[in-house]
């Protein structure tokens, strides 16, 4: 980078790595993706003071600050503490930037609070779940998503929470209309059916979407009061095998997601290969390394799932896998 600075801590500290001589990024944190007007006003500041005058939108709902020469790191850091005070992320050190970048930022579709079919506020888990795990060096991708629509492509990430309701039947209230077996046909897995002038639900093949919720234009159908999520694991992109997540548990609640995610930690703490580029061994290539059932005892630790939950025994993942004899055939 030219001027003497330690690449390492500069990328803990949250600071990107640039191919501009002397310069570098800075990455701020926007667990779940809202941040206010008066925080984004005090980012655009900070780009235009000691920045390129760019802001850029990363694909994790974070922004970079661009062109910032690194001596102003310390002063960029002074002037992104009201960013973080507000944001809530948690620190080591007030008025020293964001202590670690190994555990990307949260992503969270609009969820509840804006979407009509979003069966949880996303928003709100997203900022639960970096208060219990950042700050962390450890290289994992988190990401929230209101209903099975999938807005927030979770299932490319190591752990993706998707949004599920158990949809609660009014018979009283049904006049017969089957806009919600229509919908369900049109916009989910067709788990609705009339039979003698009311409706019926297979809950074997029903995944908790909720569009019959949407639709039903009467309240026959509504939202249970309990939340329920999907989990899918390990997904991820990459050079080497990337793949999409697949499911692990159906009917879970939030505080075993939670709990599954902690101890997800300990096991990669445990078996992380210390000689992987930068200790950022991706917890996927670990599990493939120390097999699946190793890799559920650890995270399944004192989890209690509720009597509702499924979950898969075994998971298998498909994915491009690249031929290193260099053999086409």
């Amino acid at each position: 980078m030219g001027k003497d600075i330690n690449v390492k801590k500069l990328k803990k500290n949250a600071f990107r790595y640039s191919k501009v001589r002397n310069e570098t990024a800075s990455r701020v944190r926007i667990p779940g993706g809202v941040v206010s007007a008066r925080s984004m006003g005090r980012i655009a500041e900070i780009a235009e003071k000691y920045g390129n005058g760019t802001i850029f939108v990363t694909n994790r709902q974070g922004v970079e600050i661009p062109g910032i020469d690194i001596s102003n790191i310390d002063a960029v850091n002074r002037e992104l503490q009201l960013i973080i005070d507000e944001t809530k992320v948690n620190q080591d050190e007030r008025e020293k930037g964001y202590p670690a970048s190994g555990t990307r930022n949260i992503v969270a579709c609009p969820g509840s609070r804006l979407c009509p079919f979003g069966c949880y506020d996303t928003t709100d888990l997203a900022r639960k779940m970096d208060q219990a795990i950042f700050p962390n060096n450890l290289h994992f991708k988190v990401a929230f998503t209101g209903c099975s629509n999938d807005c927030a492509k979770v299932r490319m990430n190591d752990f993706g929470i998707i949004g599920m309701t158990e949809p609660q039947y009014n018979k009283d209230r049904c006049v017969g209309c089957e806009q919600c077996v229509k919908y369900c046909q049109k916009r989910s897995v067709g788990a609705l059916k009339m039979v003698n002038g009311k409706i019926v639900r297979d809950t074997d093949l029903c995944i908790g979407c909720g569009v019959c919720v949407t639709y039903c234009p009467t309240r026959a159908w509504t939202r249970s009061r309990e939340r329920y999520f999907r989990l899918v694991l390990l997904g991820r992109t990459g050079k080497v095998n990337p793949r999409l997540a697949q499911d692990f548990i159906k009917w879970a609640d939030e505080q075993s997601v939670f709990k599954i995610v902690k101890n997800a930690y300990a096991y990669v703490e445990e078996y992380i290969d210390r000689n992987a580029v930068e200790g950022k061994e991706h917890v996927g290539y670990i599990v493939d390394r120390t097999g699946f059932d190793e890799f559920v005892n650890w995270i399944m630790k004192d989890v209690v799932l509720p009597e509702k939950a499924e979950v898969a025994r075994r998971i298998y993942w498909e994915g491009k896998r690249y031929d290193r004899s260099n053999n086409l055939k």
